[in-house]
């Protein structure tokens, strides 16, 4: 993952709204929920929340698709995982590298 393909992902979701939206798609699993399903469970505002499913779409982390006269908002778990391991990649290097030079 790119330097600014990370930023991107990490910037959608910084805020408490566009987290409780990720969260909720997360919990509903593989099957995602429609726009309404989203609402009950956020309480956030259709407009509004339109505007933060663009956000998280356009970075990646949500897919959309039409069902009928629904939009099925799943969240991308492929890129979630990928984000997750850009961050955690580097746990520890410093201490294992500063214990490879004491030891040496």
């Amino acid at each position: 993952m790119l330097w600014e393909e990370a930023a991107q992902g990490f910037a959608a979701m910084g805020s408490e709204s566009r987290l409780q939206v990720l969260r909720s798609l997360i919990r509903a699993g593989r099957e995602g929920l429609t726009v309404g399903e989203i609402q009950e469970r956020t309480g956030i505002a259709p407009s509004t929340l339109a505007h933060h499913l663009k956000f998280l779409t356009g970075a990646g982390l949500v897919d959309q698709a039409r069902a009928g006269r629904s939009t099925l908002n799943r969240a991308n778990f492929e890129q979630l995982e990928k984000l997750a391991g850009f961050i955690l990649s580097e746990c520890c290097a410093d201490l294992l590298q500063n214990k490879a030079a004491n030891d040496g």
